[in-house]
């Protein structure tokens, strides 16, 4: 009971400092962690200790595995070679930088012990990285490569922290670091695509999302312990393992299963990353004591702990600007076709915070390492400090830069188009399938509902014209309002037993769906100065739209004339690139434009909602 209540406990603290860092908009692994060191000088609270094998083989696995699985392995293979640049020569070179300082500030400590120190603050945290680059609105492409630096690098870390810890006790062989090397990533990666298409083969097999979820909590502590048997590296083989099942899962699975399993993995992950940073909190006291023993005067220790937590920061600043230099030097010596903004590489080499793989590498210093208790409280003073100094500062640095924010009517075209092209392909599927006997009004639900879905898609463009609400959205308010209704009348029907719970369950269920298929999240506000054009990866090309159309007076301003005359409304507008007849879209009633295409065969149109340069072909169905 005791030990239950205190569990309960953390996970209580755990739910509201989340909440309130929600509501105040601060950074809740920080606020964590503060809590943590606070809890830990409370008289009566109790100890705890993480062990580092609790950390690397209970935490960190699932942890991983979770941030695996909704990982690209598309944009992987695009950004292969930036991630390794960060995951692997960063990782090195701030391990020899900050164990250089270490072993100069840090009396009688060996060199090896400075790398030690150096490969265990080398990893940033893909979880901090993460939250902040979401809260402010980082660009997806520097999103992606942050995520993927944090996934891979704790694989060389802990590799470089293994080669390190044996330096110290002997002497070891260049030979010897590379083979240990080669050995932990080749044999990571190896037994991570073993257990990655395996596990796909067998979950392609079931039906029952209950197992198949069950599964999916096996897997990343399976691939991390066979790996680590193996000699090779356990965190990148559940990374490996991790990618490959999140990439297929949409073809082997049902929509159940998917579900089930994104929303545990979700619960998980939230529980799990911010125990562990409360935790990390709760180690300060019995750290500061420990590191009290040792000889040196609190000045000394701090002094110490500033200057490893700078090493730790500016390694990555002089990294990235060399990087910068290098490609600059040499872009007309390769095929690069343009290099990263000096911006992008500023807010990459400031997005550093440090996490649970810094303190749990640091635990695993051998009890005997010289001056350990210091090289453990210099790692959480990197923890605590980047969190602080890097994670408080990178959104107002990103503000400053003018970084471009994910559009959020570049994801409402790119969706409608991915959207417009499946409802095409159902179409014809549908006619394919259609028999005789098959009656006329079920063949025309399913095309009303498949058009229903891509008007619902073209509607969230134009947010920017006057319209109040488009019919989509109107659908959803309603429907709502009659759910809310249904949901009356079903719990009415519990209350009084006129039907029996099991079906009451069932219909409940049903509503819960449909609810949820209805209910968006508000759309982030466009910025009225940002032209909405076609994003490079929808684009379509036809010769159509490749043909230089010259500049022509639109027919009318703001309005659809054959909407007027007939005395109907219109939802958006759209002018023909041939003749600049303007004309409403097919989420309106009469669906001018569409019906000025068929009058006319003019091929092309393009949005003449303000802020919108995007083209259609109504010939090739291609954007453009």
């Amino acid at each position: 009971m005791h030990i239950a209540a205190e569990v309960v406990a953390l996970v209580v603290i755990v739910l509201v400092v989340s909440w309130l860092s929600q509501r105040l908009d601060w950074s809740a692994p920080l606020c964590l962690i503060v809590v943590g060191v606070g809890a830990s000088y409370v008289p009566g609270f109790p100890e705890y200790r993480l062990s580092p094998e609790l950390v690397l083989v209970g935490l960190l696995p699932p942890l991983l595995y979770g941030a695996a699985i909704q990982t690209s392995l598309l944009d992987f293979r695009k950004m292969r070679g930036p991630i390794a640049t960060l995951s692997v020569g960063l990782v090195v070179f701030t391990a020899f930088a900050v164990g250089l300082v270490a072993w100069a500030v840090v009396p009688g400590l060996p060199l090896a012990a400075g790398i030690a120190l150096g490969a265990v603050v080398a990893p940033p945290d893909a979880v901090a990285a993460s939250a902040v680059a979401h809260r402010v609105g980082m660009p997806r492409k520097l999103i992606r490569l942050l995520e993927g630096e944090s996934l891979f690098n704790d694989a060389a870390a802990l590799v470089a922290l293994r080669t390190a810890v044996a330096a110290i006790a002997g002497s070891v062989t260049f030979v010897q670091v590379s083979a240990d090397f080669a050995v932990a990533l080749l044999g990571g990666a190896a037994v991570g695509a073993v257990i990655g298409f395996a596990v796909s083969w067998v979950r392609a097999k079931l039906t029952d999302p209950l197992i198949d979820t069950a599964i999916s909590f096996v897997v990343p502590f399976v691939a991390y312990l066979l790996a680590e048997e193996l000699h090779g590296s356990g965190v990148l083989a559940v990374v490996a393992a991790g990618i490959i099942i999140g990439h297929k899962s949409p073809s082997i699975l049902s929509g159940s299963a998917r579900l089930s399993s994104r929303h545990n993995w979700q619960t998980i992950q939230f529980l799990l990353e911010n125990m562990v940073f409360l935790l990390i909190g709760l180690q300060l006291r019995q750290i500061i004591l420990e590191a009290g023993r040792d000889g040196l005067s609190l000045w000394q220790l701090i002094g110490i702990c500033v200057a490893v937590l700078a090493a730790t920061i500016f390694s990555r600043v002089v990294w990235m600007v060399g990087i910068g230099l290098f490609k600059r030097a040499t872009k007309g010596l390769t095929k690069r076709k343009h290099v990263w903004p000096w911006r992008y590489s500023a807010v990459i080499a400031w997005a550093g915070m440090r996490g649970v793989v810094t303190l749990a590498a640091a635990f695993v210093l051998p009890a005997d390492t010289p001056r350990r208790a210091v090289l453990v409280l210099c790692a959480f003073v990197v923890v605590a400090g980047t969190l602080a100094v890097q994670g408080m500062t990178l959104p107002g640095l990103i503000r400053k830069l003018r970084l471009p924010a994910p559009d959020p009517a570049v994801d409402a075209l790119q969706e409608a188009a991915v959207l417009n092209d499946m409802s095409h392909v159902a179409l014809k599927k549908l006619e394919e399938l259609r028999t005789p006997a098959d009656p006329p009004e079920v063949i025309e639900r399913l095309r009303d509902r498949l058009r229903d879905r891509t008007d619902s898609a073209w509607e969230q463009l134009g947010r920017q014209s006057t319209l109040a609400e488009t019919p989509s959205d109107a659908y959803r308010r309603l429907r709502l309002e009659l759910l809310h209704a249904e949901r009356a009348e079903c719990l009415k029907a519990r209350d009084n037993g006129t039907a029996d719970d099991v079906v009451l369950r069932r219909v409940l269920e049903r509503l819960d769906i449909e609810e949820s298929m209805l209910d968006r999240e508000d759309e982030t506000p466009v910025e009225s100065d940002r032209e909405l054009r076609t994003p490079v990866t929808t684009a379509g090309s036809c010769k159509h739209l490749d043909k230089q159309w010259p500049e022509i007076q639109p027919s009318a301003q703001d309005v659809c004339q054959a909407c007027l005359d007939e005395g109907t409304t219109w939802v958006h507008l759209r002018m023909c690139l041939k003749c600049g007849q303007v004309a409403c879209c097919d989420s309106s009633p009469r669906k001018h434009s569409t019906q000025h295409f068929h009058d006319t065969r003019h091929p092309v149109m393009r949005s003449f909602e303000p802020g919108e340069t995007w083209r259609w072909c109504y010939v090739d169905r291609q954007l453009g």
